[in-house]
């Protein structure tokens, strides 16, 4: 398929959803509260539910139509990244200027009217039933970040880190959708962590956190004791989105040793609402951050034969404060990852455990190399000892009322479009305790 082939929709020059893109998603609408599967494009959703009992597939050569009566797009996922590829392909020649396919949208007129659906009229849902939920933490430099924080330069990063890809199983029940708000949490804290004895108190964390990450969906899984090869771990990702990972860090400083993070981050994940598919990726491709000399070669089933195993995606945190403040207070991207999401899923399955359609991958917080570029208020305010400026406003954590976003956008110059995310978004919302 020609790369800069257009659309014979209107589709803005800086919409995240070009003809090149195509990412899917489940939504509804007033007027048919079901939930269905959907494609982003341009300023519309296609209604796939009723372009499919519609006939709009009958030239696809794609028979596995019942997936889209479902209210989820698990059993789509399932179906494998060729049959991805097929629908995704047939989507695109039918909303590409002078396709093969005139006279099943472009021309038919009704049908438009019942499937192309304006996007400002569709309720979001999340996108698939995610079963299990690992937290990965390969975004280096805020890994490097944090440990210079509570430790010290010389032992920033633990001995492992440059050998395996850190992990921890979150909480799939609490990821939402973005626009979802988020109330403040309440745990246990230590309101001096000075003083002796260590005797926390229960109150609403005064230290609440956003983390900027990028997440995959697993499409085919494997069995309970098989390993998924690295070099064939790609063929098992569905697509991804962009994740905030709402984090409390007062709770998690004194919750943390021996076994990590538990009910400072169980409260809450947003992910974006439309899955971007591999394929619309591939352009973007790139290597993952330099390892140190002195850290040798990964293990030979973390050896990729794709060098370029990362994506760089360009990233944005836009905050407002409950005042109204405004202000982008970070850019970065997604190629600072030390490991690609191929090693995870290989490191995630070497002992046997068996992955799931649905089940989700984050990639931890992702830093840039400049203060410009941080993933997170625990790195940009230094642990709250400097403030971060948002138009008139300051900030060192979330206070209530205040709304994230972060938005992610990737474009190679060629003029075919930009292949984006849209934006996941939240509000905090005070504590009721």
């Amino acid at each position: 398929m020609n790369s800069i082939r257009q659309s014979w929709l209107d589709i803005p020059a800086d919409s995240h959803f070009s003809l090149r893109n195509i990412p899917f998603g489940i939504i509804s609408t007033a007027s048919d509260p079901r939930r269905r599967p959907a494609v982003a494009i341009g300023k519309y959703a296609l209604d796939l539910l009723e372009f499919s009992n519609s006939g709009g597939f009958r030239q696809s050569g794609f028979t596995n139509t019942s997936v889209f009566e479902n209210s989820t797009l698990n059993a789509f996922a399932a179906l494998g990244r060729a049959a991805h590829r097929q629908v995704r392909t047939y989507i695109q020649d039918i909303l590409a200027a002078s396709g093969p396919y005139p006279d099943l949208l472009e021309r038919n007129y009704p049908l438009r009217e019942r499937t192309l659906l304006p996007l400002s009229s569709v309720q979001n849902h999340l996108p698939l039933e995610i079963g299990d939920y690992t937290d990965f933490f390969v975004g280096r430099n805020h890994a490097y970040n944090c440990g210079v924080i509570f430790r010290e330069p010389e032992n920033a990063l633990n001995p492992n880190y440059y050998h395996v890809p850190v992990g921890y199983h979150g909480r799939a029940s609490s990821i939402v959708i973005s626009g979802t708000p988020i109330k403040r949490p309440v745990g246990q804290i230590l309101p001096d962590p000075t003083a002796f004895p260590k005797i926390p108190v229960l109150a609403p964390t005064r230290r609440l956190d956003y983390e900027l990450e990028f997440a995959a969906f697993i499409a085919t899984g494997n069995n309970m004791g098989e390993r998924i090869n690295v070099n064939d771990a790609e063929e098992h990702i569905f697509g991804y989105v962009l994740m905030n990972d709402w984090s409390a860090r007062d709770v998690q400083a004194w919750e943390y040793v021996p076994l990590g993070p538990f009910t400072a981050k169980n409260f809450g994940t947003s992910i974006s609402a439309w899955v971007v598919l591999s394929d619309a990726l591939g352009p973007f491709r790139t290597k993952p951050l330099a390892r140190p000399a002195e850290a040798g070669d990964v293990l030979p089933y973390l050896q990729e034969k794709n060098q370029e195993s990362v994506y760089d995606i360009e990233l944005q945190v836009i905050y407002q404060t409950a005042d109204g403040d405004k202000a982008v207070i970070s850019k970065g991207s997604t190629k600072y990852l030390l490991f690609s999401f191929a090693q995870m899923i290989a490191h995630h399955t070497v002992t046997g455990a068996n992955l799931r359609p649905g089940d989700l991958i984050a990639s931890g917080t992702i830093s840039g190399e400049d203060s410009g570029s941080l993933g997170s208020l625990l790195e940009k305010s230094q642990a709250g000892k400097v403030y971060v400026a948002i138009g008139q406003s300051t900030r060192m954590f979330l206070r209530d009322g205040d709304t994230i976003t972060f938005t992610a956008a990737a474009d190679d110059g060629s003029g075919a479009g930009l292949v984006g995310f849209g934006e996941v978004t939240g509000t905090i919302l005070a504590s009721d305790y």
